[in-house]
């Protein structure tokens, strides 16, 4: 038997969950300066599996605007290469043999218009998961409330619960967005 408690907690973890995956593609979003998340998690055809680019070699950033990659195989080089090209991140990596150099231009407003743009299409993808939990939650307490498993004061009370959790992530997520655009833009 579901309980209310089983549901609420469901629901809040589920919009954790989309908070968290939120926060991993913004890592992915290109600002001015070079940092590993960048990159970590290109894809790369590793002997014939897509694996993580993280999962195949050691990623620094000695300078602000170059990320280097240091393969565990030098053999993977190549594909590390075509992996990041694929990637579309708007950089070009520089394949010396041992190291992959990955200088980070200056983004021009162009790109930072763009940049800003995926940013909000990402936020609201991230805002209509968050609902989809809710709309679920809301039918699951309203089944259990018809079966008689829980009063009507308490679903009442589940469902105030559960649009205040909604709330709470929607403007995490916001605030997440509004520090990212802030980063994007700043020069």
């Amino acid at each position: 038997m579901e309980s209310l408690d089983d549901i609420l907690l469901d629901a809040e973890e589920k919009m954790s969950k989309s908070l968290e995956v939120l926060g991993d593609q913004f890592s992915g979003i290109r600002t001015g300066k070079a940092s590993p998340a960048l990159v970590e998690n290109v894809k790369v055809n590793y002997y014939g599996a897509a694996t993580r680019l993280r999962e195949i070699a050691g990623i620094s950033t000695p300078e602000p605007r170059l990320i280097v990659i240091n393969a565990y195989d030098p053999t993977a080089l190549p594909e590390i290469e075509k992996g990041i090209l694929a990637a579309n991140l708007g950089v070009t990596p520089i394949n010396d043999g041992r190291l992959i150099r990955v200088p980070i231009p200056e983004l021009s407003e162009e790109r930072r218009a763009e940049m800003i743009k995926l940013a909000r299409r990402l936020a609201e993808d991230a805002r209509v998961a968050v609902r989809n939990v809710r709309r679920d939650a809301n039918e699951h307490i309203k089944s259990i409330q018809k079966s008689g498993k829980i009063t009507e004061d308490e679903r009442k009370s589940g469902l105030d619960e559960i649009q205040k959790s909604t709330d709470e992530y929607i403007g995490k997520i916001d605030a997440h967005l509004k520090s990212k655009e802030a980063e994007v833009t700043e020069v």
